[in-house]
């Protein structure tokens, strides 16, 4: 066993043991308002229940460890005291990830991500509208824990609104387990799905991915592609070049008879095989390609 103080490693070190070692945890996705009425949408894996009666969640957007600035989302909830807490099940990982990419100030990540904004009923900010739980929150304290990197600042919520997607719903009227399909957090990449068990994401934050707003509507409408799909598609710094997506198809002989079919539902599902397999790159040059 090794056994060290907190002091004796550094922030990043000592992050990356907490992260691995107290998981799976939950994940918030935060949604909130600038100032000037711009929304922002972020997630945070440091977040669960508190309380029932009162209904109480807490999530703590941390101080980032690399240079000690804070994120939107904490000057938001500082500024306006209202967060919706979107609930993030399967079926919208890879979109929730490619939102967590640090975008410019103003850049509304609803749209980079492809989810849909819905309006809240008590309170201002925007519900995601594929979250299988969404809850209206007002914000009751903000504590901050520290004034260095990755010091966490937790934000105390009550709970006025719940909303439940009834999908997820049993025949007792309960949330069922099974039908919500939640997802969790652990260190580096990983996750945990709970019908599952673990699976990697690969972390948007050291490029500025296109976005799904980028991707060609034709491809965002597909009947093959879901929205983990589009989060892998947008999560892409850079288009592939023309020649590029020549010399693979060129090379790729099953490629060659997508194309020659003629059949979008083959060229979009040859796509996905790539995007199965983690591939992204040789998905768009699939999708991008032409007989």
């Amino acid at each position: 066993m090794i056994s060290f103080e907190p002091k004796e490693v550094t922030p990043q070190e000592l992050q990356g043991y907490l992260q691995t070692a107290v998981a799976p945890r939950p994940i918030a996705f935060a949604s909130t308002l600038d100032s000037e009425g711009n929304p922002n949408l972020s997630p945070f894996s440091f977040f669960n229940v508190f309380s029932s009666n009162p209904p109480i969640v807490v999530f703590s957007p941390a101080r980032r460890v690399r240079n000690n600035t804070v994120k939107h989302t904490l000057l938001n909830v500082q500024d306006n005291g209202e967060v919706v807490i979107n609930i993030v099940n399967f079926a919208m990982v890879q979109q929730v990830s490619l939102a967590s990419t640090e975008y410019a100030d103003g850049v509304n990540e609803f749209e980079k991500a492809g989810f849909t904004m819905i309006p809240s009923d008590n309170i201002k900010p925007f519900r995601v509208a594929e979250a299988p739980v969404q809850m209206e929150c007002k914000v009751q304290q903000i504590i901050a824990l520290g004034d260095e990197g990755g010091a966490g600042n937790l934000v105390i919520c009550e709970v006025v609104k719940m909303h439940v997607s009834k999908e997820v719903l049993g025949s007792d009227g309960k949330i069922d387990q099974h039908k919500i399909d939640l997802v969790s957090r652990l260190g580096g990449n990983w996750y945990s799905r709970a019908n599952a068990g673990l699976f990697e994401v690969e972390k948007p934050l050291t490029t500025l991915g296109i976005g799904v707003d980028n991707i060609p509507m034709e491809i965002r409408n597909s009947e093959i592609l879901d929205g983990n799909d589009l989060g892998k598609l947008g999560n892409i710094e850079v288009l592939p070049t023309q020649e590029e997506i020549n010399i693979f198809v060129t090379q790729s002989f099953k490629v060659k008879g997508v194309l020659s079919a003629d059949d979008i539902t083959a060229k979009h599902q040859k796509a996905k095989d790539y995007l199965n397999n983690n591939d992204v790159l040789s998905a768009w040059k699939v999708l991008l390609a032409t007989k």
